[in-house]
């Protein structure tokens, strides 16, 4: 009897931690950072990619920053074995503008199946981002379709990836690029007008003027440019902005899936990111509105103190105020499980 009792223990080692392997590989997200070349840009483009994972890799924080809270992952983690659908995930741009600033949401969608892929946009990086950078919109769409062609052919990734099974979810200022990788077109008239006064985006047009930038001096020769990627079946907008220096004609020519999401209350929504009339516009779109949000329930969760630190800092802006009631935590678990869902429903996947 001892021994039978010796030898089952010796079994229920190796299959205790199996389970234990298993366990831990379903609650991981893994993240790789890779470079990629660009066409568009001076400079190479910085990717982050997060998966499903299993076993190993080194534990990080990423997006942690003196006002907001980091999100976990395995670092180079081995991916787990599967064929995964692809986000390709557009950030906005401010003090929310890196990709490792969306881990709040890309770390659960790889837990949930997914891989997502997120470039830095040049320029668009936090306190040290570029006025004139920023505004040149039409270079965004380039970064995330260079993003998937190093997808497509990175070896770590590449047999991972559902053929046909991509979207793009963008962000703030990344929901206007999901917006034209989908097929809508900037206005250089719009853009070039855009910050002639300051009814449409005070905060914004207020910056440009103190970096000196003139939109009506900048070359958009190239803004109005088909930004279009037919691999990309579905697109997903989280308060785009800006939304109104679109060619409106151009919305009705989408032919892909889109849902638009706004947060906060009708009236209370910004002038800039509205965008209930381009649901409207395009064809089969699908609108949502989050009553008990506010635009900067895209940042991260707050740090203690991170109020008190961003006037300090001379920030205006309420960077941790979320509308009414909800936190902001329960307002992210909330954008989750619908990007998941719609990612899911839209692109048909059963993984």
């Amino acid at each position: 009897m001892r021994v039978r009792k010796q030898g089952m223990a010796i079994l229920a080692g190796p299959v205790l931690l199996a389970l234990a392997q298993q366990a831990a590989a379903a609650d991981a997200a893994g993240v790789r950072r890779i470079e990629i070349p660009s066409t568009a840009r001076d400079r190479p483009l910085n990717v982050t990619v997060w998966y499903p994972a299993s076993v190993g890799g080194e534990a990080v924080m990423l997006g942690e920053s003196p006002f907001f809270v980091g999100t976990s992952a395995m670092l180079d983690a081995p991916v787990l074995e599967h064929r995964y659908p692809l986000v390709l995930l557009s950030h906005g741009a401010g003090l929310a503008g890196s990709a490792e600033a969306m881990s709040w949401i890309a770390a659960p969608l790889a837990k949930r199946g997914f891989v997502v892929a997120a470039p830095t946009h040049p320029g668009n990086i936090g306190l040290h981002r570029s006025a004139a950078e920023t505004m040149k919109l039409w270079l965004r769409p380039a970064d995330v379709s260079q993003t998937l062609d190093a997808m497509e052919k990175t070896s770590f990734f590449k047999e991972h990836i559902e053929p046909g099974e991509v979207g793009v979810l963008g962000l703030s200022m990344g929901g206007s690029t999901a917006l034209a990788l989908a097929g809508a077109r900037f206005d250089p008239q719009r853009l070039a007008a855009y910050c002639d006064t300051d009814a449409l985006n005070p905060s914004l047009c207020g910056w440009l003027r103190q970096s000196g930038v003139d939109l009506r001096a900048m070359d958009m020769k190239e803004a109005d440019r088909d930004n279009r990627d037919a691999r990309i079946r579905f697109a997903m907008a989280i308060d785009p902005a800006p939304v109104d220096v679109f060619d409106s004609r151009t919305f009705s020519q989408i032919e892909i899936p889109v849902e638009i999401v706004n947060l906060g209350r009708t009236g209370e929504i910004p002038v800039s990111a509205q965008a209930a009339d381009v649901a409207k516009a395009i064809p089969g779109a699908r609108y949502i509105e989050i009553k008990d949000a506010s635009h900067f329930s895209m940042f991260a969760e707050c740090k203690p103190g991170a109020m008190e630190l961003a006037e300090t800092e001379k920030i205006e802006e309420p960077i941790c105020s979320d509308g009414y009631g909800q936190s902001r935590r329960a307002i992210h678990a909330q954008l989750i499980d619908l990007v998941a869902r719609a990612f899911r429903r839209t692109l048909r996947s059963d993984h």
